[in-house]
């Protein structure tokens, strides 16, 4: 008996909108994440980009629990000596909320060739505005947990 896998032409990419407003940031990238993937579809194959495209919007009005306002910080180096970066969680906020959900999302994607191919169909904006209706997304809709 043969492996069935699903061809490239076959899948069908769906796009998805999830408001990020007062909901907590890691439950938001999760759910991101795993449609991005198409964790969510019958013909999901670990090596195959099967997953749909993702919008969310109000990601400056996520919500972070405990301290992590105050406590949590980003890093990255830029390559040279001495060039590690750092900014709280409070300060990505006020400049770049959009870059704090991007991280979070990414951060749960593969970290392969695949994984960038998955994370090029995320759309964060700040706002609850966003250029894609001629998509028709659909609402999904996430637990106030």
């Amino acid at each position: 008996m043969k492996t069935q896998f699903v061809s490239r032409d076959a899948i069908v990419r769906n796009w998805h909108v999830i408001d990020a407003a007062d909901k907590v940031l890691g439950r938001v990238a999760s759910e991101a994440a795993k449609i991005l993937m198409g964790k969510t579809k019958p013909c999901y194959t670990p090596f195959l980009d099967t997953g749909d495209h993702v919008i969310i919007i109000n990601a400056a009005r996520v919500r972070l629990t405990g301290d992590k306002e105050n406590q949590k910080v980003y890093r990255h180096h830029t390559g040279y000596p001495g060039g590690l970066k750092e900014i709280s969680a409070r300060k990505l906020r006020a400049t770049r909320p959009v870059r704090m959900v991007e991280l979070a999302v990414q951060g749960m994607l593969p970290k392969t060739k695949l994984g960038k191919q998955m994370a090029r169909k995320l759309k964060v904006y700040a706002g609850d505005r966003h250029p894609h209706q001629a998509q028709k997304p659909a609402v999904l809709t996430l637990p106030n947990a």
